[in-house]
């Protein structure tokens, strides 16, 4: 199993290339089982997950290229399967977006229940609530659940949460249904807004993209399409935080500042300097640290995915920080691990309590989820000494190339092959 070497101190400075967004990713790969033909989404990043995703639709009967630019192409031509397994599905939770998938395009499906991340239960209940409004009949069979969507129909539909997996996996059903369907309540993510954007690119009438409420007017005669896959806020995020913590200054090649108006806005209020510059941001420490509290939201709130990376960031700032996640309370796996390199913090409920300055030391560490693990390599770049992280694989989940790209800023970080 592989591990990450990080030996602390090192400043960071140049460009980093932000990579295609991993969450806005897997759901368009899933969008292309809905029309036959070859789609091709540019700017797809080298993910563990993605290669998972690839290996769901391969099992459903498309056919599934990179090239070397980056771009992939998924032939949905003849999708022979309506089976997800459970030994992939139960690997990454956005492969449960082939439910909606094959709905949209087969009006039957057989998708495990997912698996995921180890921290908290994460529902989809929403999902199925939905699916049932718009006429599918649903049963669960030895762990999966089974579609029947022969009468499928248009439907109104209010999310009791705006879930973003949910909004996605509706969003697909009702794209090949030609009655209208609205659902309120809906995730306005960036990366739902990408689906949709998608979709109508194939053909599918869309109104309220970017809202909290859409309105569907499917096609049964949907069209493959070439769409780019949206620069990944949270890598972007991550590095911003990373600079933070370990000095310097770097430039986030790609980035989309308006997808980043909540951290932006928390970091300036921390003492980072964040400029908008051509083709992406710049962010380097403008003095000591200040403490912030955060309380993480839906979007555009702040981001739960960045609220382990926020907590490294806290453990330089001089004073208290309260870091609240609303969304789910019990992500906090990673501040054991950060106390071992030396942070001070506490933890009540769904709250956890920052004590800074601390001076970090290299330990080993382990990770236990994609994002904890992030906060992790940010804390071990400002630590003194070495720090030893295994279960790395989280990390390639939703990283591209993270130890080369770190290298070409200056860090120390070596990846041990085992």
């Amino acid at each position: 199993m592989d591990i990450l070497i990080v030996r602390g101190g090192n400043e960071l400075h140049g460009d980093v290339r932000v990579a295609g967004a991993k969450n806005a990713a897997l759901p368009l790969m899933a969008a292309t089982l809905l029309a036959p033909g070859r789609s091709v989404l540019e700017n797809v990043p080298e993910l563990a997950d993605v290669s998972t995703m690839a290996r769901v639709l391969t099992t459903l009967g498309a056919e599934v290229q990179r090239d070397e630019a980056g771009a992939l192409s998924v032939d949905s031509t003849n999708p022979a399967g309506d089976t997800a397994p459970y030994e992939l599905v139960k690997t990454m939770r956005a492969s449960f977006y082939a439910l909606g998938a094959l709905i949209g395009r087969r009006r039957r499906a057989r998708v495990s229940l997912p698996g995921g991340c180890a921290w908290g239960p994460r529902p989809v209940g929403i999902h199925l609530s939905g699916f049932n409004a718009m006429g599918v009949q649903l049963e669960l069979d030895q762990g999966y659940v089974v579609a029947d969507a022969s009468r499928i129909h248009g439907a109104r539909f209010v999310l009791d949460f705006p879930s973003v997996g949910a909004s996605v996996n509706l969003l697909l059903a009702a794209a090949t249904v030609p009655e209208p369907t609205v659902l309120e309540n809906v995730a306005r993510e960036p990366e739902v807004t990408a689906v949709a954007r998608m979709l109508q690119a194939m053909g599918a009438t869309i109104e309220g993209a970017g809202t909290d409420k859409l309105r569907i007017h499917g096609s049964t005669e949907l069209r493959p399409c070439a769409v780019r896959v949206i620069p990944d806020r949270i890598e972007a995020g991550t590095y911003l935080t990373a600079v933070g913590l370990a000095g310097g200054e770097i430039t986030l090649r790609g980035a989309e500042p308006e997808h980043l108006t909540m951290l932006i806005a928390k970091a300036v209020e921390a003492g980072l300097q964040v400029e908008v510059a051509e083709d992406g941001i710049r962010v380097r420490p403008n003095g000591e640290l200040i403490p912030v509290d955060v309380e993480t939201a839906v979007y555009p709130g702040f981001a739960t995915d960045m609220q382990a990376q926020w907590i490294a960031l806290m453990t330089g700032a001089h004073g208290s920080s309260f870091v609240t996640d609303t969304i789910y309370p019990d992500r906090f796996t990673h501040v054991a691990e950060l106390v071992r390199l030396g942070a001070r913090i506490g933890i009540r409920e769904n709250v956890a309590k920052v004590q800074g300055p601390v001076k970090l030391k290299g330990a080993p560490v382990m990770s236990t989820d994609l994002r904890a693990s992030a906060s992790l390599v940010i804390a071990a770049l400002a630590a003194e000494g070495t720090t030893e992280i295994s279960r790395i694989y989280h990390l390639d989940r939703g990283y591209e190339k993270l130890e080369q790209k770190l290298g070409s800023l200056g860090a120390d970080v070596e990846r041990i092959r085992g």
